[in-house]
């Protein structure tokens, strides 16, 4: 309801960074998310403009896994 959002910060590893969690992202945003199935990889994601975006990736991690459709 309050989106597009400034900062997004997920605390559950995903499989891979799923697009609704973009979508709510505004120009000039930065979402982290742990990127992975067994271990993660610590992920940057700053939406450039309203179609590009940049991914820088950090160490690895092991988060809980990010389940899909539970809300």
């Amino acid at each position: 309801d309050y989106a597009p959002f400034d900062r997004i910060i997920v605390t559950a590893g995903a499989p891979f960074i799923p697009k609704p969690l973009l979508s709510q992202l505004k120009v000039g945003g930065r979402m982290v998310i742990p990127v992975g199935k067994d271990s993660q990889v610590m992920t940057l994601i700053e939406r450039t403009s309203k179609t590009e975006f940049r991914k820088t990736e950090f160490g690895e991690f092991r988060f809980v896994p990010l389940l899909e459709d539970k809300n």
